[in-house]
């Protein structure tokens, strides 16, 4: 797959190094100046190296998608200065890992891909990224989440041969960036290892200088510009360390995971019902939150470009809103034949479109609690089980979203009238694997009160 990293630190790199002897293609941005620390470990120092080698891989200094695509031809890394990472335009990834540990959102969306993947703090699950991968040290250390945020940042550093704070090497003022030890000296506590702004910084604890900023950069009082490192390893400063192995595991893992369901999967939208139980107004184009009923489920569906999107509808609003956010309409023309109808349409769409379709998950149109991380966890549910109904519930109680497995198409294809698929369902209860969901997501919308009576989720 062709991967953009956002980031060319340590820690991305690590990242790189998983994906790139997975066999994926990569291309990493990064800042004009790069503080990196462990530099000798990072592809960031070919910012102003023009080159850098770590461990096996080369990364190299580009400029343009020319470039780019040469030296991935040559089985290279290229890394380009690109702070908004606005090259994915043209490279079109078809992952987007922000690798750039920012500690907050720089501006990562869960549409800049068809699968986005948020590293450490600052991400949430199903909002602003499809998944979440921990970098906290500790049991949880390179965990994929799909649903929440990653463990906030405590401001304390992970503990390292017994030391933590002390461990840092930090600027003792602005201005200019001096060396006086480089990576991979051994030194005492209380040494000089640097002068910043004019101003000797000296080390908090004897160790070897695992990382330690370049020759002439300019840093800021505070700064974290070094480390030292208890345990004396000196190969550890020339090599990816195990935090960013384990962070760059999870990252591959949930690449896997999304080269499981990529392509396999369509999601039909029915949007073709008025409900009379609702009164005379057209309940989809009912104003709910600040915004029509219908707009609810394709906003929620707005980031899954990996798989293909149909609305099944007979409204020319919704028709023409489905194709703005990049989704097939598909006519129907006799919603009074039913719910059956409306699924036949849809279904036949995504064997036109796929006739290898693994399977669809089908949608209702009024559930405006649903939230994008349940629809993610349907589609892993149904990548790890092919051969199952994948169903939405909350203890025990069935809902929508339903995903079907291509097994059942002709049971589908065989519904009549307002006959939905809960009674293939009653008949293969062994059949259907459930994904728990939160309660307020199964709220739908059938009468006006029920309006009133929503707890929304935002």
């Amino acid at each position: 797959m062709r991967i953009l990293i956002r980031g060319a630190g340590d820690l991305a790199t690590g990242i790189a190094s998983r994906l790139y002897h997975g066999g994926h293609q990569i291309i990493m941005t990064e800042i004009a100046v790069p503080l990196t620390v462990r530099r000798m470990v990072a592809f960031s120092r070919a910012v102003y190296e023009g080159q850098a080698e770590v461990e096996d891989m080369t990364g190299i200094l580009v400029h343009s998608m020319e470039e780019v695509n040469a030296v991935i031809q040559d089985g290279d890394i290229p890394i380009i200065v690109d702070e908004r990472a606005e090259i994915a335009q043209e490279y079109k990834p078809d992952v987007v890992v922000d690798a750039i540990l920012a500690k907050k959102n720089l501006g990562t969306r869960m549409t800049d891909a068809p699968f986005v993947i948020g590293v450490g703090p600052g991400f949430t699950a199903g909002v602003d990224c499809h998944c979440v991968v921990e970098t906290k040290r500790g049991h949880t250390l390179g965990t994929v989440s799909y649903d929440g945020s990653a463990i906030p940042n405590t401001g304390v550093p992970g503990n390292i041969g017994g030391f933590t704070t002390e461990r840092l090497i930090r600027a003792s003022g602005n201005g200019r960036m001096e060396p006086k030890a480089s990576i991979g000296d051994m030194v005492e506590k209380g040494q000089v290892v640097a002068v910043t702004g004019g101003q000797e910084v000296y080390a908090q604890m004897s160790g070897i200088v695992r990382g330690m900023l370049q020759s002439g950069v300019q840093v800021w009082k505070d700064l974290k510009i070094g480390d030292i490192d208890a345990r004396c390893e000196k190969f550890h400063c020339f090599t990816i360390s195990d935090k960013a192995r384990s962070i760059g595991g999870g990252v591959l893992e949930a690449v896997t995971g999304f080269a499981n369901i990529r392509n396999k999967y369509a999601i039909v939208v029915l949007a073709a019902g008025r409900s009379m139980r609702f009164g005379e107004e057209n309940k989809l184009l009912a104003a709910v939150s600040g915004k029509q009923l219908y707009t609810h489920t394709l906003e929620c569906l707005k980031g899954f470009g990996g798989c293909k999107r149909f609305v099944v509808t007979g409204y020319h609003e919704i028709q023409t809103r489905a194709e703005e956010m990049g989704m097939c309409p598909v006519i129907n023309r006799e919603p009074e034949l039913g719910i059956s109808h409306s699924i036949q349409l849809g279904l036949k769409a995504c064997l036109d479109e796929n006739p290898n379709i693994q399977g669809v998950l089908f949608s209702v149109s009024d559930q405006p609690n649903l939230h994008p991380a349940t629809i993610q966890r349907l589609l892993n549910s149904a990548g790890l089980h092919k051969g199952r109904i994948i169903c939405t519930a909350h203890q025990g109680r069935p809902g929508n979203p339903v995903l079907w497995d291509k097994t059942f198409f002709p049971k589908l294809m065989a519904l009549s009238g307002d006959n939905g698929g809960k009674q293939i369902m009653a008949e293969i209860p062994d059949k259907i694997r459930y994904v728990e969901a939160h309660a307020k997501e199964l709220q739908d919308i059938d009468y006006i009160s029920d309006i009133s009576d929503l707890d929304y989720r935002e």
